[in-house]
Parts: structure tokens; sequence; C-alpha cells
């Protein structure tokens, strides 16, 4: 039985090598598929390109602005601890872990003016009685709605 498997298979693998030409594609063209598609496709395909790079583009935005810097020390957990209070207190700022030799510092918030900047501050000293700075920095700046340009191909 094995014997009989081996030979149709042994005589299938020759017959499909018997139908390759030297360029290695298959010469019987009744092997090739034809693919028709809705030229919508394309159209849809086109739109998610734009929508994609649209929305990608507007989420690098920056700026000059200001934010509080809360803690700066070599404890990372103290940062976290600190970082968390922040997101439990103030859910609206968004913080910012950075890491420069032997330094962790907690930032938040992006402010384009100094007034709002300011208020925050008087409210965090409380929750941070070591101080918080103003500082100026590169701030994140939220795309506005997305307008009827996505109506556009």
């Amino acid at each position: 039985m094995k014997l009989f498997f081996s030979i149709a298979i042994l005589f299938y693998v020759n017959n499909s090598f018997a139908q390759l030409d030297t360029t290695g594609l298959i010469s019987n063209d009744s092997n090739f598929v034809i693919v028709h598609k809705d030229p919508r496709l394309d159209l849809l395909v086109k739109k998610q390109a734009y929508i994609n790079e649209y929305t990608s583009r507007n989420a690098r935005r920056t700026d000059k602005g200001y934010r509080i810097m809360i803690i700066s020390t070599n404890s990372r957990d103290e940062v976290y601890n600190a970082k968390a209070k922040v997101y439990t207190y103030f859910p609206e700022l968004k913080a910012y872990v950075w890491y420069q030799s032997p330094y962790f510092r907690l930032k938040a918030g992006n402010f384009m003016d100094k007034k709002d900047a300011e208020s925050y501050q008087k409210r965090l000293n409380s929750y941070f009685p070591r101080g918080v700075f103003i500082m100026k920095d590169v701030i994140e700046v939220k795309p506005g709605k997305m307008d009827d340009e996505l109506d556009q191909p």
C-alpha cells in the first residue's frame, strides 16, 4: 500500500515538473488565475490612506508652551507614585516621565498660556508640598476637529 502511494506521488511530481518551462513559469495558461475587482476598492484604499496620513500628521503636532515640573528625583518609584497622584486628582492633565541620568523627572500638562499653567500650579502645590514649577517646554498640541477635508479623496 505504501509502495502504491509512493509511486503515485512520484508520478504526480514528475508530471508537475514536466509542465514547467525553462523560466520556471507554468506553460499551461489554464493554471493562471484572473482576478476581477471592483474599481471602488481603489477609491476606498486611497481614502483610508488619506485619513491615516491626516490623523497621524495631526497627532504629531507640537508647539512651544509650558509644562509643570512636579518632581525630580533619583527614585523611580517616587516618580511613578507622583504620576499616579496626578492622574488621580487631575485626570485632564497628561503626565510625562523623563529620565535624564541619574534623575527621573515628572512633568504635567500642555499649556499654551502661562496663566493656565499658574492656575494648575496653585492647585498642584497642595498635593506636592515640595513645590511645583512652571517651565517652558515643547508641548503636544491637540488636533482640531476633523473638518470636511476627509470627504476629499
